[in-house]
């Protein structure tokens, strides 16, 4: 319940206006400043250094560009180029060849015809380029709409597309099935969105009850699935079916958010688990740190400090 009221309290955070001019003011100023804790930085320059840091230690990545819930031609049109430039730039810095996007960010609030026109461009670059592309789900307003975008690409012949699946709904048991049926490669997650108790499981135990079961499902009749957490709990029950079903590491890999848990992501990967690290950057970088903090409400105390200190500096 606890974990409940946090999420809520941050998802509502997330929005100020106050906020996020006081963050934008700050978050970004130094290279010690709290928010690069969780972001690479703003800049697309600054996402390749740290990619290449990260990569330099073992780990792969998956770029995600921060944006969301835009609602004009325009800009939606402009956030799809720089996906497109993303995978450019990647693929000539030679890093792991792997993008997050977000539907709205590209479309999806103005229309779902033009969310799948621009995905459809960003897919292509990635074939030229040999680049996966990741869908992330955002809140279950838009579980639907996005699953209808992926498999209408997909039945047109796009492979180098996946999609992700929360946990926390209560239809995810039947998306998983449907997405294995189609040899489709999913991100599994617990859910970072505010949804009410008819969508989603409310209580953590539940949440975590349902991780597992559809990490058995994927593990063992999935392709290629990520399992994305830092639950040690739920890390070590992936370990557990995978050994007892004789599934080798190679056959799955476990994802983690940039700045978070970086000795549990060493570890795995030394253990030779396939480790992949969720590189975001961008200006629009407020409302994916807030979630963060109402995941992990212990960090609140990192970033009240941390802005104590900038406050106090010229």
């Amino acid at each position: 319940m606890i974990a409940g009221v946090s999420k809520a309290v941050f998802s509502t955070l997330a929005t100020s206006g106050v906020l996020k001019r006081l963050a934008s003011r700050y978050g970004m100023r130094r290279p010690q400043s709290f928010a690069r804790r969780f972001v690479a930085g703003e800049t697309l320059a600054e996402a390749m250094a740290a990619a290449e840091s990260l990569e330099r230690q073992g780990l792969t990545v998956t770029i995600d560009h921060l944006g969301e819930s835009l609602t004009a031609s325009e800009t939606a049109l402009a956030a799809t180029r720089e996906y497109i430039d993303t995978i450019r730039v990647a693929a000539a810095a030679g890093i792991s060849r792997n993008l997050s996007v977000k539907l709205t960010q590209i479309g999806l609030d103005v229309d779902r015809a033009t969310a799948t026109d621009h995905l459809r461009r960003i897919l292509e670059a990635a074939v030229e380029s040999d680049f996966f592309v990741r869908i992330d789900m955002e809140g279950s307003a838009y579980t639907a709409h996005t699953l209808d975008i992926f498999e209408n690409l997909w039945g047109i012949g796009y492979r180098n597309v996946g999609v992700v699946i929360q946990s926390c709904l209560r239809r995810s048991a039947d998306d998983v099935r449907r997405l294995n049926e189609l040899g489709a490669r999913v991100r599994l997650v617990k859910g970072a969105y505010r949804e009410p108790k008819d969508v989603a499981f409310q209580v953590k135990e539940e949440v975590d009850a349902r991780f597992v079961e559809l990490m058995r499902v994927l593990v063992s009749q999935g392709v290629y699935p990520a399992l994305a957490t830092h639950d040690p709990a739920m890390i070590a029950a992936t370990q557990q079916h995978a050994t007892s079903q004789g599934i080798d590491k190679s056959r799955f890999e476990f994802q983690m958010l940039f700045g978070i848990r970086r000795d549990l992501q060493a570890s795995l990967a030394a253990e030779g688990h396939p480790v992949r690290v969720y590189l975001p950057f961008g200006r629009e970088w407020f409302p994916y740190f807030m979630r963060r903090l109402g995941e992990r409400p212990a960090n609140v105390g990192f970033v009240l400090k941390s802005l104590l200190r900038e406050e106090a500096q010229p």
